[in-house]
């Protein structure tokens, strides 16, 4: 879903080749350093400790050291990395801000984001599209995400419902 969600999206922005296969890639890979965090933590269907917390939070950076040496991702590398900044730059795990978060970051974290509030997991249920459109449209204007590409987001589906 979010390699096509991705793609799509990097479509309707206008995105080259090249950025939509990375943004392809981003949307299976970026979540691969999880692999190091220990299941208990990932599968726990509570709120994580600060320390439980820290853990979780390493896996961009793992997910980009797996991935480094292969040359044919150097622009799969940002998305991994820095799928979970934040526009205010309190997300992680640098601490970018606004436009310093790269573009295809952006676009699979706006795609990720959607994807999240609409699937249930084992601490949350999942929303209709009506309450995950009101929800990061709010986070947006409160500085988590990329609010152009959040509108934007939200535009295309509309274009695809309204084509279909």
């Amino acid at each position: 879903r979010l390699a096509r969600y991705a793609t799509d999206l990097g479509q309707y922005i206008g995105l080259d080749g090249d950025s939509l296969v990375a943004l392809k890639r981003g949307g299976f890979l970026h979540d691969l350093g999880k692999v190091s965090i220990p299941d208990e933590i990932l599968k726990k269907g509570s709120r994580l400790t600060p320390e439980e917390w820290e853990i979780v939070k390493q896996h961009p950076i793992i997910g980009e050291s797996i991935c480094q040496p292969l040359k044919s991702f150097r622009n799969v590398l940002p998305i991994i990395r820095h799928h979970h900044e934040h526009w205010d730059g309190s997300g992680y795990p640098d601490q970018l801000t606004g436009a310093q978060i790269p573009l295809l970051a952006r676009v699979l974290q706006t795609v990720d984001v959607y994807d999240a509030l609409r699937t249930a997991r084992p601490y949350k249920p999942a929303l209709n599209h009506e309450e995950a459109e009101r929800t990061m449209t709010e986070e947006a204007g409160r500085g988590c995400w990329d609010p152009e590409l959040v509108a934007a987001f939200f535009a295309m589906l509309k274009k695809k419902e309204q084509a279909a």
